[in-house]
């Protein structure tokens, strides 16, 4: 699994004009699956996302992480952080999850990630086509693949 994590201070999610997600300060996460990940990748991911230290402490430094922050979470599937560009100009998704294997695990992500964080997230719709709108705060910005644990 792979996941690109936006510190915001707004985001939302709108598909076919109607808005489906909305937060003020929080993070944006952004989540690739592929046919191998399974229930250890989405534990260690989780855990990871709701620690991280990537909020201001009182004193304005990066020390709080979501947990100990009032912010929220919204959850969007996006099989394009798989894409290969090895080969033309035209990205390949060979390496993102079908649905019948990414659906499951995105909704177990979602029941996961709320059950580690202690509240409800919202998300985007696996498959649409979403409008994302944020305010990136920072700009912070970081991609954890739990493939390659650094």
């Amino acid at each position: 699994m792979k996941v690109v994590i936006q510190r915001v201070t707004e985001a939302s999610v709108t598909i076919e004009g109607d808005s489906v997600a909305q937060i003020g300060n929080g993070l944006l996460v952004l989540l690739g699956i592929v046919n191998e990940d399974t229930q250890d990748d989405i534990s260690w991911l989780c855990n990871k996302i709701i620690n991280l230290r990537i909020f201001p402490d009182e004193n304005g430094v990066m020390n709080t992480s979501l947990k100990a922050s009032t912010g929220d979470v919204i959850l969007v599937s996006q099989f394009t952080l798989h894409a290969s560009t090895k080969k033309g100009n035209r990205p390949s998704y060979i390496k993102a999850a079908k649905p019948d294997i990414a659906i499951p695990l995105y909704e177990n992500f979602i029941e996961s990630l709320q059950d580690t964080l202690g509240k409800t997230i919202q998300t985007g719709k696996f498959g649409a086509d979403m409008k994302v709108q944020l305010v990136n705060d920072g700009p912070v910005t970081i991609i954890i693949d739990s493939k390659n644990r650094e």
